[in-house]
């Protein structure tokens, strides 16, 4: 590593981009050695246990120095490039330094998510969108990858000029880094030319040799399964187990779980609703004009139902302070909406959500699947939750027994709705249902206190009407 000691050569550092980190893996550089840069220009992009963030350089300047590699987690504090503020020439011979080993670190063990498609996140609650979202324009120039210099780029493409360097995104890379495959030999199918995952294990899938003809038992990746003696098992990269290391969000997002789960003693209960009224008032708000431009879904009912009932039982909005021994109440909401994404489960939470009108609401949640769909979502809007709506009903699911996010009370699941026969007015008829579960920390939520709650959401959900005369 080339040591800088000229007194116009500026050091970046990496910073605490959330609250209390100490450690962040780069993702993705913007900028090369030589390259012009502009105070608040974006040369990086990194991802911490929260999510990942840009980071903007703060001063003009050349590029003379990047210290690291892309995919190399550094420690908070730790100088990651060096830029000439005087504005002088980068040297010839000076090239990036090699990636340097990380630390050891202990595993926290989680459950590995299938190999997703490249989709965009899913926000629960609202499933997978019908068109295809683009991320906002990068401050800084796009620059081939690191893997091979310009000129040898230019050399492989047979002419003067570098090869393009394939688009995909960070997850989808990392994926053909460890399955060995070579971006630039797979044919894209996504939006604009994109590499998805079903590109990169086609691309392996190809390289493949032939099987023999028998019957052929497939492995996910990371499980293994018994086969029967005459039928071989097919791996994806020829090793009957793949290790993905676990980091960024999925490790935070494990620690957290298991933190909650063997902390708070959780309790869970569950009732089923007819919802028949709450859908037909989805369709009515979706033509009323003051909704114009904006969200609306179950989703937005279910959590302003979720608020009155928090309202009418303010006790269940709190947390525990195992240091101080003491029940803290809150007197606001800051509503969490559970969102699935390429790098993880992440939980950012709308701001006071308790004083926001139905309109403001569904403005709010229109905004965090928009900012979750690119991957905007900041630290600081996942900070300072107090309860929580997860909905695995989008996955076809009927319900589920959700963790705590540690420092919340309580967090409400919403299974799928469906067209089911259920006595209505003495009669059975095809009726709208769903099972709601409610997930509470029983040292400070009691089971009379859940359950009122839980069957105050459930009654607004039936009745609608309940948002009128209960808010």
């Amino acid at each position: 590593m080339t040591t800088m000691t000229e007194a116009s050569v500026r050091e970046f550092r990496m910073p605490d981009v959330g609250e209390g980190l100490t450690e962040a893996e780069i993702l993705k550089w913007y900028v090369q050695p030589g390259d012009t840069v502009t105070d608040g220009q974006v040369v990086c992009e990194v991802e911490t246990a929260k999510a990942a963030v840009e980071l903007p350089i703060p001063y003009d300047g050349v590029v003379r120095e990047l210290r690291f590699a892309e995919g190399t987690t550094v420690d908070v504090g730790t100088a990651i490039i060096a830029v000439d503020v005087a504005g002088g020439p980068a040297p010839a011979t000076e090239t990036p330094a090699p990636a340097q080993a990380p630390a050891p670190t202990e595993k926290t063990p989680a459950e590995k998510k299938p190999e997703g498609s490249g989709r965009q996140p899913v926000l629960v609650g609202y499933g997978v969108a019908t068109s295809s979202t683009k991320r906002r324009p990068r401050k800084g120039p796009e620059i081939p990858g690191r893997e091979a210099s310009t000129a040898v780029q230019a050399e492989l493409n047979g002419h003067g000029t570098a090869a393009p360097r394939p688009l995909a995104k960070p997850p989808v890379r990392k994926l053909a880094k460890d399955l060995g495959v070579d971006l630039a030999t797979v044919v894209p199918s996504g939006p604009d030319g994109i590499i998805t995952r079903e590109d990169v294990h086609a691309a392996v899938a190809q390289a493949q040799p032939a099987p023999a003809a028998a019957p052929i038992v497939e492995t996910p990746v990371g499980v293994q399964a018994p086969a029967p003696a005459s039928a071989p098992v097919v791996t994806y990269d020829g090793a009957r187990e793949t290790r993905i290391p676990v980091k960024g969000v999925r490790k935070a997002t494990a620690a957290a779980m298991v933190g909650s789960a063997f902390t708070a003693p959780h309790v869970t209960e569950f009732v089923t609703v007819d919802v028949t009224r709450t859908m037909k008032l989805v369709e009515e708000l979706k033509q009323d004009k003051e909704f114009t431009g904006l969200r609306v879904n179950p989703l937005l009912l279910i959590a302003k139902a979720l608020l009155v009932a928090v309202k009418r039982h303010p006790d269940i909005n709190a947390s525990w302070d195992e240091a101080a021994q003491e029940i803290v109440l809150k007197h606001y909401v800051n509503l969490g909406i559970a969102a699935a994404t390429p790098r993880g489960l992440i939980v950012p939470n709308i701001k006071d959500a308790q004083a926001k009108t139905l309109p403001q609401l569904a403005e709010s949640l229109s905004e965090l699947v928009s900012t979750a769909r690119e991957g905007r979502t900041s630290p600081a809007a996942m900070r300072g939750g107090t309860v929580t709506i997860t909905n695995v009903g989008v996955f076809g699911i009927d319900t589920g027994t959700p963790i705590l996010n540690p420092g919340e009370s309580a967090i409400l699941a919403v299974g799928a709705i469906r067209l089911q026969p259920w006595v209505h007015k003495g009669k059975v008829k095809p009726r709208q249902v769903t099972t709601l579960a409610l997930s509470f920390d029983h040292r400070l939520v009691d089971g009379e206190l859940g359950s009122k709650v839980l069957a105050d959401v459930a009654a607004i959900l039936e009745q609608p009407k309940r948002l009128i005369s209960w808010a």
